[in-house]
């Protein structure tokens, strides 16, 4: 975050300049949902803080979309004191800040009593079955990822049509209309053919986000075809 309360993103690698469209759906979520008034009330600087977390998109596991929220957070880095803020502290932050934490499994676990090889894996909170991964982490900031190689290894439905047009009348779903017709008016805005497009486009990009890879689409045409589509539904 900037100083005047911008928020910056990004990923692993790199400042995103433009936010790719996979996570466009999370974009939207963290700036109408972050609370920034609570934010800088809280803490002298803004912009030595860094907040981490998974921007979920469908790479091989069919969650719940419609529960799974477009962001959970894990961990925050305070630059000035050069070390990630405690996971109990930073899991209150994040819900202060009306943001999701990641689901906490177990506590307080003595050193002695795990081994990596022998964890069993809990279910997910978001879709029946195992979940993909659990995130260790002891007191002194250090953690480490277990995952489950059995998630995402399942077949992935391939589209029934690889021209975005018809793509588009493929994933243009009446559930997805009327999901992206009740979040414009939940967040209190007219319902115009544009905000609903941008809102289908952005869902289907995350739900689908596996086979339109695996099909060799092109979002950006993608995005106009949806357009289109849209425009005959409404």
């Amino acid at each position: 975050m900037e100083p005047s309360g911008l928020l910056i993103f990004g990923d692993r690698e790199q400042v995103f300049d433009d936010v790719p469209p996979e996570y466009r759906h999370t974009l939207r979520h963290i700036r109408a949902e972050f609370d920034r008034d609570a934010f800088h009330s809280a803490v002298e600087d803004p912009s030595t803080y860094v907040f981490f977390g998974v921007a979920p998109c469908h790479v091989g596991v069919a969650y719940d979309w419609e529960r799974l929220p477009p962001f959970l957070g894990h961990a925050i880095w305070n630059e000035a004191n050069e070390r990630f803020i405690p996971s109990d502290r930073a899991d209150k932050v994040f819900e202060g800040l009306n943001l999701t934490p990641v689901n906490t499994f177990q506590k307080e676990v003595n050193v002695r009593d795990f081994s990596p090889e022998q964890f069993e894996m809990p279910d997910s909170a978001w879709y029946d079955g195992p979940a993909a991964g659990v995130r260790i982490e002891n007191r002194s900031g250090g953690s480490a990822l277990l995952t489950e190689f059995a998630v995402g290894e399942q077949p992935t439905e391939q589209l029934a049509h690889d021209e975005p047009s018809a793509v588009a009348s493929e994933l243009v779903t009446d559930t997805r209309v009327n999901r992206a017709v009740e979040a414009v008016e939940a967040a209190g805005n007219t319902v115009t053919t544009a905000e609903v497009q941008t809102r289908i486009f952005e869902m289907i990009v995350r739900e689908e986000y596996v086979r339109l890879d695996q099909s060799g689409i092109d979002v950006e045409t993608l995005r106009s075809a949806v357009g289109s589509v849209v425009a005959q539904r409404l």
